[in-house]
């Protein structure tokens, strides 16, 4: 993915109606190319971000080169990204005007009054605070839902910014370590899948072989389920319970799947079950609740 950040200049007046126009439009693009981002609108100037697949996002980009309303556009920003900063808007949209520019941290009224292509683009480093202001009240506006990073880059203490910085190196450094693992789990399927085939009456299953097999392949499964959960900490665009909740699910059913009933008690299979089944509705109602 990347994300391209461009300003422009309005060759007219634009006004409430015409940019609401101009935002249906953008929504109704951008979400056929599955593009996200949001579009700032202030002293004539339009600043524009858009994340997605780099393919996607230069094909739109092309396009808004070619827009006769529009004048002076210029690329501010251009760069991969691992995350999106707007993963829940086709196209945020904000308004402001200079007064409003020179509340955002990281601004002065030199700049609020030089809101240009050009003057944006030598003065780039005030993109990243505008982009964190404007995420942030995107998020504001829309409830406290969506809100869901566990550990923000952008924290208002230095101290706990520099903890959550460092946290999130731990958090890649065990998302490493479980690829090692399931790489592991892979060959011990095929190990396992290999044992099977040769021991006699050769290349016939039973259906403890055939269990065994399938515990072995939910194994796997189960460990990248825990790699997400992993992931999840240093991401912005999962809902952390789902996931969890999938684990869960994920993990009880293979030990049901991989049961010997024979020697399990009628009441350890009854709680199990009860799990399952606990753990089934609380999955489908965080679905359908989405």
């Amino acid at each position: 993915m990347i994300r391209l950040i461009y300003a422009s200049t309005a060759l007219s007046a634009w006004g409430t109606e015409d940019l609401l126009k101009l935002l249906k439009e953008c929504r109704a693009h951008n979400s056929a190319k599955n593009i996200t981002g949001i579009l700032l609108f202030s002293n004539n100037t339009f600043l524009q971000v858009l994340e997605g697949d780099e393919a996607s996002v230069n094909s739109m980009y092309a396009l808004i080169e070619k827009d006769p309303r529009h004048t002076d556009v210029t690329i501010i920003e251009k760069q991969p990204i691992v995350e999106r900063a707007f993963p829940y808007w086709s196209m945020g949209f904000e308004s402001v005007d200079s007064n409003q520019l020179t509340a955002i941290p990281g601004f002065n009224d030199f700049f609020a009054q030089d809101f240009t292509p050009s003057g944006l683009a030598a003065h780039k480093y005030v993109i990243a605070p505008l982009l964190s202001h404007l995420r942030a009240k995107l998020i504001s506006q829309v409830g406290p839902s969506v809100s869901h990073e566990e550990l923000p880059m952008q924290h208002e203490d230095p101290f706990i910014q520099l903890l959550h910085r460092t946290i999130r190196i731990g958090v890649k450094f065990l998302a490493l370590l479980m690829v090692v693992v399931i790489l592991f789990g892979i060959v011990d399927v095929v190990y396992v899948m290999y044992q099977k085939i040769v021991e006699p009456p050769m290349l016939l299953l039973s259906i403890n072989d055939m269990l065994e097999t399938f515990g072995a392949f939910l194994a796997v499964l189960i460990a990248i389920e825990i790699f997400l959960n992993i992931t999840l900490y240093i991401r912005s665009d999962v809902i952390p319970v789902k996931l969890v909740v999938a684990t869960a699910l994920m993990a009880i059913s293979r030990k049901v799947i991989v049961f010997d009933y024979k020697s399990l008690s009628s009441e350890y299979v009854s709680a199990s079950a009860l799990v399952l089944v606990a753990l089934g509705v609380t999955y489908w109602l965080i679905q359908n609740k989405e």
